[in-house]
């Protein structure tokens, strides 16, 4: 049995969930979401714990137990807390500002890269060298950040670039020069 498909998730106080067959619906403070999951798992509610169970040890459905509950995890965590990544720009000249909805970057080409927002997702610039994204749907807040990070990815030799805040940038060392 999947040991991460085993374990039954807790719905906290103030978030709705609805199953309807393979559809589950989370309703929280920050916002609705809605996934569809393969009919072969069945989810249940009891309460406010909801399992998920598979129908036999077949290698698909093994597969999908433990991605199905942990995808409808990451929902309800999304509705009640929200997920966010932050970003650190470094680079002499290197900045970021918002324009309206939209990230407004400055990292060293000859014109200004403008990034909409999608939608359910908030960008917010707490100083010119930090860009957090925010949202319910992990999947969306960690695929934009990723899109934002891929603008300008930070380079081995001076660390400029755009990276996330938690991530260590292996530094190389530069030419030796000519041996004597």
């Amino acid at each position: 049995m999947s040991r991460i498909g085993r374990k039954p998730i807790t719905v906290p106080a103030g978030v709705d969930v609805v199953i309807d067959g393979s559809t589950v619906t989370a309703k929280g403070p920050k916002g609705t979401l809605t996934g569809t999951f393969n009919s072969n798992m069945a989810i249940a509610k009891d309460g406010d714990v909801i399992t998920v169970s598979r129908p036999n040890d077949e290698k698909e459905n093994r597969s999908l137990h433990g991605l199905t509950r942990t995808l409808i995890a990451n929902m309800i965590e999304g509705v009640s807390n929200g997920y966010s990544k932050t970003l650190e720009i470094v680079g002499i000249g290197y900045r970021a500002a918002m324009q309206g909805t939209s990230l407004d970057l400055s990292v060293g080409f000859s014109h200004k890269v403008v990034m909409a927002a999608p939608e359910g997702i908030t960008i917010s610039v707490p100083n010119p060298n930090q860009i957090i994204i925010s949202g319910p749907d992990k999947q969306k807040v960690g695929q934009f950040a990723a899109e934002v990070r891929g603008v300008r990815p930070p380079e081995p030799y001076k660390g400029k670039g755009i990276k996330y805040a938690d991530e260590h940038v292996r530094r190389k060392e530069g030419k030796a020069g000519k041996g004597k």
